[in-house]
């Protein structure tokens, strides 16, 4: 069933996305070769606690931390530790909060130091089918309007989508329907309808699509171990129009602030 949300409900939801963006924020200021994937966990849920929210994925399903950490060849569900991050790493963070009884949810993927330029290109191109899969969602479109624009872009560099984890439905639950596969055909799927809120995701491998799960449970790294780039916004379906309830805009003015500094 899917829980279509009045306005003052997507209203909530924004409040807990948007604080989603300012911790990664505070995530991104921390980022660089030597720090502990853990020790960004700690800052992030430090950061939320403060502004009077709890972590959204912290003890969901089981799941130990505050963040998804996950590096290089790790697609989603990275758990942090011990690992030291290195000059080359391209590490993605995805993080839920809930605020007010509603969860937010988003995901941004960072360079350590100096990456390659094929990694690069991933990142920047796993970004823009984020953006053409949100220009697909709009009233009156379906699901597979979405994935069908990640999809063809990606797959235009030679790039894989991963077929295996979607995007979701979002709300007072973290995981709600309809499921939003970054990849797909014009006119399949659920019809978007005002009053829905969804993440879309694109998790984008630089090699091939199959993925594999380690014994911890939870990482899923690419099959060929190669880099794999996620992405990750919350949106609503208004009347006429689309709005980002999450933001990328504070991460990247401290990923400038960061370029400044070492220039």
């Amino acid at each position: 069933m899917i829980h279509y949300k009045t306005e003052e409900e997507i209203e909530l939801i924004r409040l807990s996305s948007l604080l989603v963006g300012k911790t990664l924020a505070e995530v991104a200021r921390h980022i660089k070769p030597g720090v502990k994937t853990i020790e960004l966990d700690r800052i992030a849920e430090t950061f939320i606690r403060d502004h009077h929210a709890v972590p959204g994925f912290k003890g969901y399903g089981g799941f130990p931390a505050t963040l998804c950490i996950s590096v290089n060849e790790v697609v989603v569900h990275g758990i942090p530790g011990n690992r030291e991050l290195k000059d080359g790493d391209l590490v993605s963070v995805d993080c839920g909060v809930i605020l007010n009884g509603f969860y937010g949810d988003s995901a941004y993927s960072f360079a350590v130091g100096e990456v390659s330029e094929e990694v690069r290109l991933l990142m920047d191109r796993t970004k823009e089918s984020l953006y053409r899969g949100i220009s697909a969602a709009t009233a009156g479109k379906r699901t597979g309007d979405i994935g069908f624009e990640i999809q063809t872009y990606v797959e235009s560099f030679g790039y894989s989508v991963v077929r295996d984890l979607v995007g979701h439905g979002l709300g007072r639950h973290l995981h709600e329907k309809p499921e939003v596969p970054n990849y797909g055909k014009r006119g399949v799927g659920t019809m978007l309808q005002p009053g829905l809120v969804i993440c879309i995701e694109p998790m984008i491998n630089l090699g091939g699509r199959s993925v594999v799960q380690e014994k911890d449970g939870w990482t899923i790294r690419t099959a060929d171990n190669r880099p794999s780039a996620h992405y990750e916004h919350a949106i609503a379906i208004m009347n006429g129009k689309t709005e980002i309830l999450s933001s990328f805009d504070e991460i990247e003015e401290v990923l400038k602030l960061n370029t400044q500094t070492k220039q």
